[in-house]
């Protein structure tokens, strides 16, 4: 069942088009990355799903319910997490929680026992009584988490979550971020860190200059962009030799040296339609005199999908 439906949805400022007919489905219990360079749409569309904004055409329905018209039915059911949330002065973590509890009509003991329950999923308990102004940058990205499930929400809608986070506080997020997927929420994350995306979500968009380029599994989204594999190669001596070698093999699409690791070794991009075995640039390298000391596969991963699907390859 589709909890998020967008219909040639359209957004204009001026003569900007931000959205340019986005259609997207995202079905109930889904975590849904969404994927774009700055400006590609993605707060354009999370806001007016979050019925912060009014399309300038086309539809935007959750769970069921048109953004715009019945936006009365859609708020109680959804959870939005800017990027950056502001810093309420002069009050108390508890404070500021039992305050956003009360304005979702939650009151009494009931209210309290929200309170300590959201506090215990985002590990937020023993920060109770501190400021939330001298909070951390990671600590108020989790706050605001906490903030938006003391209704229980079906749906959150997360803009660039873990925005100018430390690693660590990166992490937790992404616990987090992975129990709330657990308990069945469906969510959308829009972020440029990649690799996260695709370790917690289960499908992906990606966006540029408005236009969805692509929706659907990570899988697929490498099968669209005609992605092959990568072959790590390392040899005992006169690496650059090998790699000039390597690139005249028929079947290779690109060779590059990587001189970061403690040892300089050779990236090889084989093309997904030659079926060319690693064998046989192992045996191209020894008829050479190469003395190979590493030869392994490498899957390539979403951030070569996503630079090869917004260079204009696929759209």
């Amino acid at each position: 069942m589709a909890m998020i439906e967008t219909i040639n949805l359209t957004k204009k400022y001026g003569d900007l088009v931000a959205l340019d007919n986005l259609n997207l489905t995202i079905d109930a219990g889904e975590c849904f990355g969404f994927i774009g360079p700055n400006g590609a749409g993605k707060t354009t569309t999370i806001k007016i799903i979050a019925t912060l904004l009014k399309p300038t055409w086309g539809e935007a329905r959750v769970d069921g319910n048109v953004v715009g018209y019945q936006n009365h039915l859609i708020r109680p059911v959804i959870g939005y997490v800017p990027d950056f949330m502001g810093a309420y002065e002069d009050m108390l973590v508890q404070e500021y929680l039992e305050f956003f509890a009360a304005c979702y009509g939650i009151h009494g003991p009931k209210r309290r026992q929200v309170v300590n329950d959201v506090l215990e999923l985002t590990e937020l308990g023993y920060k109770r009584t501190a400021d939330v102004n001298g909070l951390s940058r990671g600590m108020k990205q989790r706050l605001s988490v906490a903030r938006v499930l003391l209704h229980d929400p079906k749906v959150l809608l997360m803009d660039e979550p873990a925005s100018g986070l430390d690693p660590r506080a990166r992490i937790e997020i992404r616990e987090l971020l992975k129990e709330l997927r657990r308990m069945g929420k469906t969510i959308i994350i829009s972020s440029h860190i990649l690799h996260e995306l695709a370790e917690l979500c289960n499908s992906v968009g990606i966006i540029e200059q408005g236009k969805l380029l692509f929706s659907g599994e990570v899988s697929e989204a490498m099968a669209q962009a005609q992605l092959g594999f990568m072959v790590i190669v390392g040899v005992e001596a006169r690496t650059e030799d090998a790699a000039e070698l390597l690139r005249t093999v028929e079947g290779v699409d690109k060779v590059e040296l990587n001189t970061t690791a403690e040892e300089p070794r050779i990236e090889v991009m084989i093309n997904p339609e030659s079926g060319l075995p690693i064998s046989d640039l192992a045996g191209r390298l020894v008829a050479q005199g190469f003395r190979i000391n590493e030869l392994r596969r490498e899957q390539v991963n979403l951030e070569t999908a996503f630079m090869r699907l917004t260079r204009g390859v696929v759209s």
